[in-house]
């Protein structure tokens, strides 16, 4: 049976979806739909992807959009999407042979789960780093969201996932966030789910430390602010302000560490007290304490070089 429907939502992609669709080619005989949505690409996706699925005999339909968001782009294909199981990957990510069939098997041995989480290989820069298994999580649904939110359950990545439309219904991606959007939308999904796990790697996640870091430096007050404001939504599923508060301090504190190694000190400060303000890990708590030395240390040692030059 050809169960699932395959959402990729895809901008200037052109250099990197047909390797995408190549690496779904061998989980043809269970996939039932592809649906990229080509959000407002400049280039040629939409024909490289269409070449690509018919070389491959994949099931493509391209949506055009003007979305220019990740999470709005994949929310237009969840609503299109029609087959019992639905699959999240990215435009420049590669699924991993048979990691499909593995995780429907998986649905089969237990036919209670909605929520198939497997393990994937991280790649940074291009060099493949660790494989990332999914640990910590539990039988019960709401404890899985609380864990998660706070970051003391291993993270998924999109594409480690497999979702029922049941479950998914009308959850959908925050819009209009630099980051974090996925948690959110993960988060929704677990305080309902019945979770599986399956140890094998199903998908290979492309990382750019520089593009991750670079979202945190544009306008980052106010993106905060606006992050916060949909992390909030969350206590609607029953997931509780301590944890809420908790994956503040954590996002808070990335985001005081990006500053601090690109030179904006009073930006690390700013933010990294509202990390230490946080509920917090033991780890966390000595990075803040270790950042905000760090901090005093360059702004003393800055303070002579000042004087001297206005002396000269």
């Amino acid at each position: 049976m050809k169960a699932v429907s395959v959402v990729i939502p895809a901008h200037n992609a052109s250099t990197t979806i047909a390797a995408t669709l190549a690496s779904l080619g061998s989980e043809a005989a269970v996939i039932g739909e592809i649906l990229l949505v080509d959000d407002a690409s400049t280039d040629d996706t939409a024909d490289v992807a269409r070449q690509a699925a018919a070389r491959l005999s994949l099931p493509l339909r391209v949506l055009p959009a003007s979305c220019r968001d990740a999470g709005a782009a994949r929310n237009l294909a969840l609503a299109e999407a029609v087959r019992p199981w639905v699959y999240l990957i990215d435009a420049d990510d590669l699924h991993l042979p048979g990691g499909l069939r593995a995780m429907l098997r998986r649905a089969e041995e237990q036919p209670t789960a909605d929520m198939i989480v497997g393990a994937y290989r991280r790649r940074v820069n291009g060099q493949d780093r660790q494989i990332k298994v999914p640990s910590g999580y539990q039988a019960g649904c709401l404890s899985n969201a609380s864990a998660y939110v706070k970051g003391d359950i291993r993270s998924v990545a999109v594409g480690s996932v497999l979702a029922s439309r049941r479950l998914i219904g009308d959850t959908r991606f925050p819009v209009g966030l630099a980051y974090d959007e996925d948690t959110l939308f993960w988060a929704r999904l677990m305080s309902t789910a019945s979770l599986a796990m399956i140890q094998q790697p199903v998908m290979v996640y492309e990382v750019s430390p520089q593009r991750s870091d670079d979202r945190f430096m544009i306008d980052p007050v106010r993106r905060f602010l606006q992050w916060r404001r949909h992390l909030r939504t969350l206590g609607d599923c029953n997931v509780p302000m301590s944890a809420l508060k908790t994956r503040e301090g954590v996002v808070a504190l990335k985001i005081a560490r990006v500053h601090y190694a690109r030179g904006d000190l009073d930006g690390a400060a700013r933010f990294l007290e509202v990390a230490a303000a946080a509920p917090k890990r033991r780890s966390d708590a000595w990075r803040c304490l270790r950042y905000r030395l760090k901090i005093n240390s360059r702004r003393w040692f800055s303070t002579p070089r000042i004087h001297l030059q206005s002396a000269l």
